[in-house]
């Protein structure tokens, strides 16, 4: 899964469907703070209380409710928009767009792509 998130040209994550892991590319690394390799592969808890997302009151957004979740247990594309924060405590607001894939193998996963709500934001 990594080489096609590596070749989209859009930040992205990868998760799988077990173990509940999720894989940053390098787009995703400047909107972070911190590259794949500083940060491996990170587990749904550690993941947001690094990096949130956070809705618009500012309240994290439950881990059920993220786009890449979403089409994982659902088998469906989920999209949403809120905000993120980077190793550097700069906040970001994201638009994101998850969708399901299937390998040849038979693994199962998705997908998720996210791009700066704002146009004025920049990522590095």
């Amino acid at each position: 899964m990594r080489s096609l998130h590596d070749h989209l040209g859009l930040a992205s994550f990868g998760k799988r469907q077990e173990p509940d892991l999720c894989d940053p590319d390098q787009a995703a690394g400047l909107l972070l703070g911190k590259s794949w390799e500083e940060l491996g592969t990170v587990g749904a808890a550690e993941w947001g209380a690094l990096f949130g997302p956070f809705g618009e009151d500012g309240e994290p957004i439950p881990y059920d409710e993220l786009p890449l979740v979403v089409a994982v247990r659902d088998d469906r594309p989920a999209h949403a928009n809120f905000e993120i924060r980077s190793a550097d405590g700069a906040r970001h607001r994201v638009e994101a767009s998850a969708f399901p894939i299937q390998t040849t193998h038979g693994s199962r996963g998705a997908i998720a792509v996210f791009w700066p709500a704002d146009p004025n934001d920049s990522w590095g």
